[in-house]
């Protein structure tokens, strides 16, 4: 009798974690098939060959019976899966697990962390340190709000993701306006959005990796200026001292407790304030952007290796295998308009100590900021001995690269 091929479905797919889960289930001997709405977005699909399905990824059902379809040919022994912007869609990955008894996190864990309000309140029960918040779902208690906290404030959907829709309010018109923006009823938040305000934590950015309930992990980022939130770098580890690492870890597994997460990877932010770490969110997720890479450069644990074992029911081993510093700068562009050409990869390539260049997007694209993570167009990534050395290699190779803009054209052109 022949053995069925081992497959793992992946719903939707990733700009930079997908190919990655592609590779390695193949390395790991498994056959993986993608579901997505649109599987042409993905065009590492068609470079890799693998095999693609097109679904609506947020129909349960669908899913349900397109997996069930596959079963008949395919041994299905695991599920993942990705958004960008919809994280309601990691609800719907984790019950579709359940509902074939695969392994896989509580889908009412996965449920209330979604929910940004729900989350903050079982923090806050839990006694984690947070910015202080505030839920409205109308201008007026919008404004109401942030004269309880005091401006400036956080202004942000409570469900949602990628930073979109994301923004400090420094004053009241710039409240007046943004808070506009989340009210006018478009599709990304539905017609009647609720709109967290927030406290502005201001202090440097630590995150945290966690994968079940241990914190395999800890990297700090920065950001282009306010008042959104784009993310021009990335390192790994942290530069903390050791009370301070214990710090961020002791509250990341309170964290973990508070809201059922006790069973694969997920992101923990926080913010360095006055009054020590504060927990801006967690996503009970792998980290995107470079997030992953740098990782196993810094302690030799592939996370998306370990989190495909978990995900198929094998143990996984998540011991640090070295101590370096890696690093990424995130190429940002400052004005909208065409990007003409680039130039200078392979010399920035060049440069010893760089890991990997990309560019996202091609010659010729429209570039039309949004104030959030779809802004970033491309990464330098360097791994050294040092944060410093690190740092100075990234520079070199960022300043070999050049990337023209050509503005859009104006009225009066």
């Amino acid at each position: 009798m022949q053995v069925a091929t081992r497959a793992f479905i992946l719903i939707e797919g990733h700009r930079s974690n997908g190919l990655l889960y592609i590779q390695e289930a193949k390395r790991n001997g498994l056959y993986p098939i993608t579901l997505a709405a649109d599987p042409a977005q993905y065009d590492y699909l068609l470079a890799e060959g693998t095999e693609a399905i097109r679904v609506d990824t947020s129909d349960l059902e669908a899913l349900i019976r397109e997996c069930s379809g596959l079963r008949a040919t395919y041994d299905i022994v695991g599920i993942t899966g990705f958004s960008g912007v919809d994280e309601s869609l990691y609800v719907t990955v984790a019950k579709l697990r359940e509902h074939f008894a695969l392994p896989g996190p509580n889908p009412s864990s996965i449920e209330q962390c979604a929910n940004k309000f729900t989350q903050r309140e079982l923090l806050a029960k839990a006694g984690v340190p947070m910015p202080e918040y505030r839920l409205a779902a109308t201008a007026k208690e919008v404004e109401s709000a942030a004269a309880e906290i005091g401006l400036p404030v956080i202004i942000k959907p409570a469900v949602g993701g990628g930073s979109i829709g994301v923004r400090l309010c420094r004053n009241a018109n710039e409240l007046t306006t943004h808070t506009a923006h989340l009210l006018d009823g478009t599709p990304l938040w539905g017609s009647s959005p609720r709109i967290l305000v927030e406290e502005f934590a201001e202090g440097p950015f630590y995150e945290t990796t966690t994968m079940g309930d241990a914190v395999i992990a800890d990297g700090t980022a920065n950001f282009v200026p306010s008042p959104h939130f784009v993310p021009c770098g990335s390192v790994f580890p942290a530069v903390l001292s050791d009370e301070g690492r214990k710090s961020i870890a002791d509250i990341s597994l309170t964290c973990l407790r508070a809201l059922g997460l006790g069973w694969g990877p997920a992101n923990i932010e926080f913010r360095w304030t006055k009054r020590g770490p504060v927990v801006i969110e967690v996503n009970p997720r792998l980290p995107g952007w470079t997030t992953p890479c740098l990782i196993k450069l810094a302690y030799g644990i592939d996370i998306i290796e370990q989190h495909i074992k978990l995900a198929i029911g094998d143990e996984c081993d998540l011991r640090a295998k070295h101590t370096n510093t890696a690093a990424a700068r995130f190429l940002v562009p400052d004005r909208d308009g065409i990007l003409d050409h680039t130039e200078g990869t392979s010399l920035a390539a060049a440069v010893p100590g760089v890991i990997d260049i990309r560019f996202y997007i091609e010659p010729g694209s429209l570039i039309i900021r949004k104030g959030d993570y779809r802004d970033m167009i491309g990464h330098v990534i360097a791994a050294s001995t040092s944060h410093s050395r690190a740092d100075a290699i990234l520079r070199r190779a960022v300043s070999l690269i050049t990337w023209p803009i050509t503005p859009f054209p104006t009225v009066n052109d």
